[in-house]
């Protein structure tokens, strides 16, 4: 080897990640997500129906995943050392132009998504493989991955040469192939921060209720009147009642479970179940109500139609339901309250067909904010004694 190659291997190494805290330039790559998750409330938007809700579905899946990979990844490297920072920057282009791809991933740009998307996900598995060359644990875990990755990325290249039910088909294969591959991967051999870890998705939640915020920002056709003004501040509300479920108290105990776990196969597992898989039915949930604001906020004196009725008040309730497992999973109980809440959203999503929107946008702020009181006043204390506790 000569003097020159030898210089440069060094910068093919991946620094491991010693601090907790979320970087800038693991923020400034979930701005490109912004983007994803936007397109994705525009393709169902755009084809407000049953089959749109399902690509605008597996579409966000397919994202979300590519999403995930890269919070592992840099819960184990420093994402701003290096290798590692200029790989960021090219799967950031990568995941920008597939982004963009979106609203007519179906159709023109089927193989532009499915090409970007590969080199999305390329750089996410060579990071890990630099990464994982001196922890075989890591390797095995890594090399895992590549196979269920390729498999993933192959169908979808070959969904684009494909349309209807048969495009359709290959896209849900991928998306549960791939999703499927960490089920029957040893999870012993990954590595994270719990810190960062616990951070980084509580990050993305945030996003998604961004996108909330962003949809009844651009929903109104027709100026800024009382009735836009109403559903505006409603809609506000609803977000952050959202907010105030994750945020007030879940999160803080989540956090402090990972944190607590056995390193390894114990922590691992917690990391794939309450995060990297439940935290994709609360995302999902927040882009459908955000589907539901914006189709309120062009008619608020009209009845919702069925599908954005649906993704309003179903949405919600699919993160509410998504909270019912995440605290299963966590601290092995059952929130009844929210679980009861779920049921009465999806049942009055016939009820939201017959009302103005604005109407319906109010009782789900009105329930959300009921959810909120109740929880406040009967589990007052406890929610004292974590908060307390947490924080200090």
């Amino acid at each position: 080897m000569t003097t020159a190659a030898r210089a440069r291997v060094p910068h093919l190494n991946a620094v491991r990640r010693q601090e907790e805290r979320v970087t800038p330039l693991e923020l400034f790559f979930d701005l490109v997500f912004v983007l994803a998750i936007t397109q994705c409330t525009a393709l169902m938007a755009h084809e407000p129906t049953w089959r749109g809700l399902a690509k605008g579905m597996l579409v966000l899946g397919v994202l979300w995943w590519s999403w995930v990979g890269y919070a592992w990844l840099t819960s184990v490297v420093d994402p701003e050392e290096g290798t590692v920072r200029i790989a960021i920057f090219g799967a950031m282009a990568a995941l920008l132009v597939a982004a963009l791809c979106v609203p007519t991933v179906f159709d023109d740009t089927a193989l532009l998504f499915a090409c970007t998307y590969l080199a999305v996900r390329a750089a996410h598995i060579w990071l890990f493989v630099i990464a994982s060359r001196d922890d075989p644990g890591l390797r095995r875990a890594v090399t895992g991955l590549a196979v269920s990755t390729a498999i993933g990325t192959s169908l979808l290249v070959a969904a684009s040469f494909a349309n209807g039910l048969l495009q359709g088909g290959l896209w849900a294969l991928a998306l549960a192939l791939d999703m499927g591959g960490p089920m029957v991967i040893d999870p012993s051999g990954w590595r994270l921060r719990p810190g960062h870890f616990a951070e980084r998705h509580g990050l993305i939640v945030l996003i998604a209720l961004g996108e909330s915020i962003v949809a009844i920002g651009v929903g109104s056709e027709t100026g800024v009147d009382a009735g836009v003004v109403a559903a505006a501040v409603l809609g506000t509300v609803v977000a952050g009642a959202l907010w105030w479920l994750y945020f007030d108290v879940v999160a803080l105990v989540a956090e402090r479970r990972l944190n607590n776990a056995a390193p390894g196969l114990e922590r691992n597992r917690i990391g794939r179940d309450s995060y990297s898989y439940l935290h994709f039915p609360m995302v999902a949930g927040i882009v459908l109500l955000a589907l539901g604001l914006k189709k309120t906020l062009g008619h608020v004196e009209d009845p919702l139609t069925t599908v954005p009725a649906a993704a309003m008040l179903g949405g919600t309730a699919i993160y509410l339901l998504a909270h019912v497992a995440f605290r299963l999973r966590n601290v092995h109980r059952l929130s009844r309250q929210r679980l009861v809440l779920a049921v009465v959203l999806v049942a009055l999503v016939p009820l939201a067909t017959h009302i103005a929107a604005l109407t319906t946008l109010a009782v789900l702020a009105a329930l959300l904010v009921v959810l909120i009181v109740y929880e406040a006043r009967q589990f007052a204390e406890l929610r004292d004694r974590l908060r307390h506790q947490l924080e200090t």
